[in-house]
């Protein structure tokens, strides 16, 4: 993608607008600067990229266009990550170790050029702004360590995910083979293992074949962060680099930890990789493991479907993953063809009157004999309070404790078709959820984990700081943790993948046009509360 840049490393600038033509950019100011300078870096886009937790950089072209018979500008705006020279003016760079390394020796463009970006929307009105955009995430020409000065470590929190010692193998294999870092530490058991457990020593060999198995190497917890703490020993162990794998509340507590060692001056890196089965990690395409998570639930799926076809009245529920979000319900559902309804958080349902979920489930029976369900665990939990009168609790990790739909609907519904209907019905019941979590990635994840991983290294290196990394719109990208943390990414009641999957299993919605709007302002509100727990 081409923003009119030259190719050339230097720019005319001056403040405060910058102004973006076919035309180098330039400013009405004669003074030219380097963009590779630490000059340029420290004074240009740390005063104007980082430190705050959401800053944005707006450019306007020079020649407003004709859009509608109405002259617009053309709006770009970047919003960039921290980096250690924006509070440690002083540090030196270095030439980057992948120009001598041999697996980069024909590539074309080694080095991610300063300039490139990657945009949040792709897809774009000629009267509207272009939108947001994030620094493309890939080698620097310069870094900001040495290797041999390099002690990194890494840690995983939170809830098990296909993938995650993927990733921990490739950020391994990628700080010692690119950048030739051979101190590597693994922090045992989550946030608590930086001040209560040792740690391991990781070398290539060390994780070799750990990709294999599901789980962490690591092992992980919940909770247990304690900024000081961690920071204190991450300070007396002489750690510089911190890989951080965990979901939304983990990378809230990186973005902790950046800003107490940005307080205490330290040249520490922080990096998070985003985590979370579900899906629901807002601005990125997807989490890794979600393609396995996936693949493994059509297996269930299949099971249930031959139960209930094998029966007279059979009824099938396959509960799935999805807290918050029916990511993997949803993209079950549609890769199955096999499931006749999917319930899931985002969409309320109810179970009896016109339209409801028992007449559904009658009118199935009658013309095909058998049903199955698709259920992920957080969908009906209003519903569930409500019938059961229980009172919200929270888990370590702050996330509410929810009630085990799956059991409550199969009850629901064979008391309804027995003692309501005077029909008998085969009721199979299918809870794969930890059976899924526990294996390892497939191909597809493998790929993208080590993507990630040495993504994530090549911007800890660059000296890039309190960043995450994942791919937008297909091109990985360096984004500031707020705003993966802000919100939770959910299904769209009103989005085309719901009416995709409305038109494949030909079930009711459940809802109007106007309380699926209502619904998903809705979600974003109680995800944006959610993530602040």
């Amino acid at each position: 993608m081409n923003f009119g840049v030259s190719t050339s490393m230097d720019i005319a600038i001056s403040i405060p607008s910058l102004h973006l033509s076919s035309s180098p950019l330039s400013f009405k100011s004669t003074a030219t600067i380097s963009l590779q300078s630490p000059r340029f870096r420290n004074a240009y886009f740390g005063s104007l990229f980082f430190g705050s937790r959401r800053t944005a950089r707006r450019i306007t072209t020079v020649e407003t266009r004709q859009c509608s018979s109405k002259a617009t500008d053309d709006d770009f705006i970047i919003e960039d990550v921290p980096h250690l020279a924006d509070f440690l003016p002083d540090l030196p760079s270095y030439a980057n170790p992948l120009k001598n390394s041999q697996a980069y020796a024909i590539v074309k463009e080694t080095f991610v050029k300063p300039e490139d970006v990657v945009a949040q929307k792709i897809v774009i009105t000629k009267d509207r702004s272009r939108g947001v955009h994030f620094r493309r995430a890939g080698p620097r020409e310069k870094v900001y360590f040495k290797s041999d000065e390099v002690r990194a470590c890494v840690v995983t929190c939170g809830g098990l995910c296909p993938g995650i010692n993927t990733v921990v193998r490739e950020l391994v294999c990628g700080l010692n083979f690119m950048y030739g870092v051979d101190d590597i530490l693994g922090i045992v058991g989550g946030y608590r293992g930086f001040y209560s457990k040792n740690t391991l020593q990781l070398t290539p060999k060390v994780v070799n074949n750990i990709h294999k198995h599901g789980g962490t190497f690591l092992r992980t917890s919940r909770g247990g962060h304690d900024t000081n703490k961690i920071v204190d020993n991450i300070q007396d162990r002489g750690i510089n680099q911190v890989y951080i794998i965990g979901g939304d509340g983990t990378q809230r507590g990186a973005a902790l930890i950046y800003q107490e060692v940005a307080k205490r001056g330290l040249q520490v890196a922080v990096a998070g990789i985003p985590k979370t089965i579900d899906n629901d990690i807002a601005v990125i395409d997807k989490s890794f493991g979600f393609d396995t998570a996936v693949e493994e639930a059509q297996r269930a799926i299949n099971a249930a479907h031959v139960e209930v076809e094998s029966v007279d009245n059979g009824v099938g529920i396959v509960k799935l993953m999805g807290r918050y979000s029916g990511f993997i319900a949803t993209i079950a559902t549609l890769a199955s063809r096999d499931v006749d309804c999917c319930l899931i958080p985002e969409s309320p349902f109810y179970l009896e009157g016109t339209g409801g979920l028992f007449e559904f489930i009658e009118q199935r029976l009658k013309e095909n004999g058998h049903m199955v369900i698709v259920l992920a665990e957080g969908a009906g939990q209003d519903y569930i309070a409500q019938d059961m009168h229980t009172v919200e609790e929270k888990d370590a990790s702050g996330n509410r404790l929810l009630q085990d739909v799956g059991p409550w609907l199969s009850q629901k519904i064979k008391d309804h078709f027995t003692k309501v209907q005077k029909m008998a019905i085969n009721m199979k019941y299918i809870d794969p959820t930890y059976m899924i979590r526990a294996i390892p990635s497939n191909a597809s994840d493998n790929v993208y984990c080590t993507l990630l991983a040495q993504s994530a290294v090549h911007g800890a290196m660059a000296g890039y700081t309190g960043f995450t990394v994942g791919p937008v719109n297909s091109r990985h990208a360096y984004i500031p943790i707020a705003r993966v943390t802000e919100t939770q990414n959910t299904v769209k009641l009103t989005g085309r993948m719901w009416a995709r999957l409305l038109a494949s299993t030909n079930q009711p919605s459940f809802v109007t046009y106007n309380e699926a709007l209502c619904e998903d302002a809705a979600n974003i509100n109680n995800a944006e509360i959610s993530t602040q727990l």
